[in-house]
């Protein structure tokens, strides 16, 4: 499964909204298994979607034949856009699909891996973790997946806001000290996403 994530910062809200909701088009594309998104906690202009796709192969026809259209609402209302593809590598969880109906929050981590520490990083990430996400209350599934140049995207969606904090006051000191990401991680960015509920496809 392919993943693509689009970060950007809108300078239209109320247009961005509207355009939005247009994606609801991509339900009849081959391939196409489902796209959510929301708004950054920390930086209130900045919207992130999540879009995944059955291959590569599926992605590109999309994007050769009806993505403009679609985008063209959408134009001239935002500005700074980052996007990226990444290939599915195993679930955090189990029975990872890309649903966002029943969450209200997605946590979602860019890391950036030292090459001699790739194979560390992947293990740690399925070792320590993944059973440490996937045994917190409020988790509801998640995804690690991997793109070009050592980069690592790290997915979770959780019930609650109020869920989520839990896990992390709780866990993520003991938990990287035990996984050696600091020795691991070259760079890390990451964010939380409130949902918005009209932009599920």
């Amino acid at each position: 499964m392919l993943v693509k994530w689009i970060r950007c910062t809108v300078v239209d809200r109320r247009g961005f909204e509207r355009g939005q909701r247009k994606w609801a088009g991509l339900l009849g594309e081959p391939g196409f298994r489902g796209q959510g998104g929301g708004w950054s906690r920390q930086r209130p202009r900045v919207a992130h979607i999540f879009a995944f796709w059955e291959s590569r192969a599926f992605y590109d026809s999309f994007m050769a034949r009806s993505h403009d259209r679609l985008a063209a609402s959408q134009s001239g209302t935002f500005k700074d856009t980052q996007a990226k593809l990444f290939e599915y590598r195993f679930d955090v969880k189990t029975g990872f699909e890309p649903r966002f109906t029943d969450s209200d929050l997605v946590r979602v981590a860019l890391c950036r891996i030292h090459e001699e520490r790739v194979e560390n990083f992947i293990l740690m990430q399925e070792k320590v973790w993944n059973p440490a996400m996937a045994g917190s209350p409020g988790m509801i599934r998640g995804m690690f997946a991997e793109a070009p140049e050592h980069e690592f995207l790290v997915l979770s969606m959780w019930r609650s806001a109020a869920e989520h904090g839990k896990y992390r006051t709780e866990r993520v000191e003991r938990l990287a000290l035990r996984a050696q990401t600091e020795a691991d991680v070259a760079s890390l960015t990451g964010d939380i996403v409130d949902l918005e509920p009209s932009w599920t496809v």
